[in-house]
């Protein structure tokens, strides 16, 4: 397998379908990369020479933030609006929906399971 910036990329693979497999980069910015760096859109991941596996790393590395700076970069986006309590913030820190999603029903993904209630389960025994 391949590595570009810490990651295993697929070697079956088209490298324009691998390389979204780098966090932060989607199919868009790969053809991007892919096209500044002169290579086919089509060769597999394992057909690479070293040498285009290193201009691919290096037109990442100098014009996109990926991987573990873009995580740390987002994760200090959030704790930002938490310490200065915003209205987004406060809906990270509750767990809630943030961009102003219906809470009534679903919303299970942010919110978790249903609480269960306890009524409930004494009318289920009888």
């Amino acid at each position: 397998m391949p590595r570009i910036l810490g990651v295993d990329i697929p070697r079956e693979k088209r490298i324009e379908a691998a390389l979204p497999y780098i966090y932060g980069l989607g199919p868009h910015r790969a053809k991007l990369v892919l096209k500044q760096a002169n290579i086919d859109l089509n060769r597999r991941a394992k057909e690479l020479t070293d040498d285009e596996i290193a201009r691919i790393t290096v037109i990442i590395q100098n014009n996109y933030i990926t991987e573990g700076d873009l995580r740390r970069e987002i994760s200090q986006n959030v704790r930002r609006l938490v310490d200065i309590g915003s209205y987004r913030g406060l809906r990270h820190r509750r767990g809630l929906p943030v961009r102003g999603q219906r809470t009534r029903t679903n919303a299970r993904t942010r919110k978790g399971r249903k609480p269960i209630v306890a009524a409930k389960i004494k009318e289920e025994k009888k």
